[in-house]
């Protein structure tokens, strides 16, 4: 299931849902005054940048974004920067939370005609487990033949599965349009900060690599991948398996992250003309992240801090890896510094740095681009990639 590109209609569906929510979970004074701090910037900065930026700079002058992006895009992206740098994640979070983004979600599909997604999908709650996620398969009656396991991204204080359901629910359809006879997805729930700390969502993220485990027909068959913070607990989830006796030789085939946050405490991680990161949120989350018991330069943590190449090797998926990420992105410099280090390692790495874009673009793009080729194209890059490297099912 594709659906068409957001539209404005969509934007005031949102607010709709959100309000509400925000008056539940954040309080009338809280939202009252973050709104009131907002105002000026929206209704007269912004506005003015955009001009400034977007019309009355030659374009060999405009960041490699503007230059390339849609009146839309541009829009959107500037609030979106705003909002990371000057809205506290109290207020963020709940934008991503379950009661808006799935209520929000549904407004989607009966836009498009659907009364029910034509994917199946499930809530998965296992709390002796510390499980929590999104099932989403194909026929839920046979067992998958490939099985993606996703960590969604928000600076480990805000996001959720469900914001990402769109985005997901495509990945699901694009993968049995690629040949996959029963392609799943499971994307997992991770608990935020400040509510939990390291090593709390590394542990739920080996608890939902355990569950893709014992839905898959063998290990080589999971596509394990994250975005931004999610990207980063694949990286420390991969690392962490050599750490455990009973779960080596059980490494997933193919590995994607996508926009890692590889070294949460980085001097690389400075504002760019392009991208909506924020450095002094990313200082703030990524403390709150680490917690008062560990370590910034542990490499469970920061894993683009491990060099320690034999094991990166022990660790690295069996079919290989695929770097995913915008060239104009804060977290740039420290992904091309980690797949060099991997390379030099001699481990096989396939990278996609899309040239003039930020954050996160394969989700980004799905949400905010016009035509289908362009919104499709960042998840049709990676299914191209898992596709030579876990051959479906019936091409076997």
């Amino acid at each position: 299931m594709i659906l068409s590109q957001i539209a404005w209609v969509d934007c005031f569906a949102f607010l709709i849902f959100l309000a509400p929510q925000l008056l539940i979970h954040a309080g009338i004074i809280e939202t009252l005054s973050c709104a009131l701090k907002a105002l000026p910037h929206l209704l007269f900065v912004l506005p003015i940048q955009l001009i400034r930026e977007r019309y009355l700079t030659p374009r060999y002058q405009r960041s490699r974004f503007v230059q390339n992006a849609t009146l839309f895009q541009d829009v959107v992206i500037r609030c979106v920067r705003y909002a990371f740098a000057k809205i506290p994640a109290t207020i963020g979070k709940v934008f991503f939370s379950k009661p808006v983004a799935l209520p929000f979600f549904r407004f989607r599909m009966l836009r498009h005609g659907y009364t029910k997604s034509p994917v199946y999908w499930r809530e998965v709650h296992r709390p002796a487990d510390q499980l929590q996620g999104l099932y989403m398969i194909h026929d839920a009656s046979h067992r998958p033949d490939i099985v993606v396991y996703y960590c969604h991204g928000g600076g480990f204080s805000m996001g959720s599965a469900y914001f990402y359901m769109e985005f997901l629910l495509a990945w699901v359809s694009l993968l049995k349009d690629a040949g996959y006879e029963n392609p799943a997805l499971f994307a997992l729930e991770y608990t935020l900060v400040p509510e939990a700390t390291y090593p709390t969502q590394v542990q739920q993220v080996l608890a939902g690599y355990k569950y893709c485990l014992s839905i898959a027909s063998d290990p080589s068959r999971i596509c394990v991948s994250g975005d931004s913070a999610g990207a980063t607990l694949i990286l420390s989830l991969l690392l962490v398996l050599d750490k455990y006796s009973g779960m080596r030789g059980k490494l997933p085939g193919v590995a994607i992250p996508i926009s890692p946050w590889s070294i949460i405490l980085s001097e690389n991680n400075k504002n760019t003309a392009s991208d909506y990161l924020d450095q002094d949120s990313l200082n703030l989350y990524g403390s709150q992240y680490i917690g008062s018991k560990a370590s910034g330069t542990d490499p469970l943590v920061s894993p683009g801090l491990c060099a320690d190449m034999a094991w990166w090797r022990r660790a690295s998926p069996t079919l290989g890896w695929f770097f995913v990420y915008g060239a104009e992105e804060v977290f740039a410099p420290d992904a091309r510094d980690l797949i060099s280090r991997l390379r030099d390692g001699g481990i096989p790495v396939e990278v996609l740095e899309e040239k003039g874009w930020i954050h996160a673009w394969p989700v980004v793009k799905l949400f905010l681009s016009n035509g289908q080729a362009e919104r499709q194209g960042g998840l049709r890059a990676m299914i191209e990639f898992t596709r030579k490297r876990i051959e479906p099912a019936k091409a076997r």
